[in-house]
């Protein structure tokens, strides 16, 4: 390994032991908090059930034809028939036809009516706030110190991403400003937030322009602007563009753009991801330009400070700001989250012929773009020695190889031993309050894991897809920096071995997919 940038007598907090802990970005199946849950039983039960299966899988083929239209639109030469669906059926299905909304500045999106914001809130909601749910935690994990106290949803349907948000941040959000075009959206958004208690102060907007005209010009900074599910509904590149350039102006620290996982969602993300860069890169150059004739050092000082506020770089899930590797390739960047469905996904979700899975998986794309230059950190490999298997035996005493069998398994006499009672006179809690200690218990692990965390340097690779485990060797395909300073990137094929190095091994058997891999 090449040497670290950071002076040798900086302390290293990491060793091979908390590698693991720190590379851990990967959630287990989600499960959807209870309020969440009770608040869209309490929605559904004021709403019209009836012919729901059916409203579902008209829901679930009005985005499958919106998805084909924009492919289609995006590719067109004129912008003509935006705002028809080209593909929209005829006779009892046009009702289920999908409309864009237009604005000044283009398309915002798709209109939602009753029938189907009550279809999506019963169907989707759950799985778009677990996806929403595991890239904010991800931020929280990889920026500690980061706590938004005023954030923008931009396309926020029924907040999804704001109960996400409350989740991951409960007590430092102060504001909240919801952008969503669909009036049917907005009131769903409500009805389900009246039962909670400590809310935000909310705000909501049909468009950025009300927004930006409601809000004075020094107040349009947010701390965190996310956009989850939106993008994909605008069928015009030049559409998004804009819209995401506007969501960047009104962004003073983290932006995160968070699409459904596919081909056409990778694309997405990977387009303006590689937008925002170039755009203040090329901000960035004019900065040095214009200071680079004058002789003054007071101008070269304010030079550097103001580099270093236009700058950005991506917090997650890329471990550097060039290219995509993936982006001329037959594979595309896109992870899973896997939740437990909810009474109502059970009751109106239908399935192919099978039956019914208690779990989901929902596949999502995002990137998290935060606003100055990446700091440079010491990559987490550099300094550290390991052991060969070999070697590793080598170092075994002989007392190390007696098992001693007494202690590995109980005896009769213990498993018989009466309780003295002590336990018994405590009382049990209810179920609300088990619950409670419960979330507590997994709060404070994940207070205890921040301190152990994967910096934002160029050191840490991200696991695309599944790792597979061949015998004692496991290969992992990763998309990793080339370059110190994280300006470039490349996707490879890592393979680790147990025999060359064990403890990587053991990180890697238990390596999924999204996680970190050091170098």
């Amino acid at each position: 390994m090449a040497p670290a940038l950071l002076p040798e007598a900086a302390p290293r907090l990491l060793s091979p032991e908390t590698l693991r802990t720190a590379a851990k970005q990967s959630q287990g199946i989600h499960l959807v908090p209870l309020s969440l849950r009770r608040a869209i039983k309490r929605y559904l039960r004021d709403q019209d059930k009836a012919h729901m299966n059916r409203k579902v899988l008209l829901l679930s083929a009005s985005f499958d034809r919106a998805k084909g239209t924009g492919a289609e639109l995006a590719a067109a030469a004129t912008r003509g028939a935006l705002l028809d669906d080209p593909n929209a059926p005829s006779g009892a299905e046009q009702r289920a036809a999908r409309w864009k909304v237009r604005s000044a500045y283009g398309d915002i999106g798709l209109q939602y009516r009753e029938d189907e914001t009550v279809a999506y809130v019963a169907s989707r909601m759950p799985a778009i706030y677990a996806a929403c749910h595991r890239v904010l935690r991800e931020v929280r994990q990889r920026l500690p110190e980061f706590a938004p106290a005023k954030v923008l949803d931009f396309g926020a349907g029924p907040s999804s991403a704001l109960w996400a948000m409350r989740a991951v941040w409960p007590k430092s959000i102060e504001r909240v400003n919801l952008i969503e075009p669909s009036k049917e959206m907005q009131r769903a958004g409500q009805s389900l937030l009246d039962s909670l208690k400590g809310l935000p102060l909310i705000h909501s907007y049909d468009s950025i322009q009300e927004l930006n005209r409601n809000i004075e010009k020094h107040e349009r900074g947010h701390d965190l602007v996310i956009s989850s599910y939106a993008l994909g509904e605008i069928p015009s590149l030049s559409d998004r563009i804009t819209i995401v350039r506007q969501l960047w102006d009104l962004t003073s620290d983290v932006l995160v753009l968070l699409e459904p996982g596919t081909p056409q969602g990778a694309k997405i993300i990977s387009q303006m991801r590689s937008y925002i860069l170039w755009m203040e890169k090329r901000k960035c150059r004019k900065i040095e330009k214009s200071s680079s004739h004058p002789p003054s050092n007071m101008k070269r000082i304010v030079a550097q400070e103001s580099s270093l506020k236009n700058g950005s770089f991506v917090v997650a899930p890329c471990p550097h700001d060039g290219q995509c590797p993936l982006e001329n390739s037959d594979k595309y960047c896109h992870f899973v989250q896997r939740l437990e469905r909810t009474s109502s996904q059970r009751a109106y979700k239908r399935s192919k012929g099978v039956p019914l899975r208690g779990f989901e998986d929902e596949n999502f794309c995002y990137v998290a773009l935060r606003r100055g230059k990446r700091p440079e950190e010491a990559w987490p490999l550099d300094g550290m020695k390991f052991e060969t298997l070999k070697e590793r035996h080598a170092k075994r005493k002989p007392e190390d190889l007696i098992i001693d069998y007494d202690d590995q398994f109980p005896s009769e006499q213990d498993e018989e031993a009466p309780n003295d009672g002590g336990d018994s006179l405590v009382p049990y809690a209810s179920d609300e309050h088990e619950l409670s200690l419960f979330h507590d218990s997994e709060e404070a692990e994940e207070e205890e894991e921040q301190t152990i965390r994967a910096d934002l340097g160029g050191g840490w690779g991200r696991i695309i897809y599944s790792p597979i485990r061949r015998g004692k060797q496991v290969q992992m395909d990763v998309c990793r920096a080339t370059k110190r300073d994280a300006s470039e990137g490349t996707f490879e094929r890592v393979v680790v071995t147990k025999s060359k190095n064990p403890t990587l091994h053991f990180q890697a058997r238990w390596s999924l997919w999204g996680d970190l891999w050091p170098f």
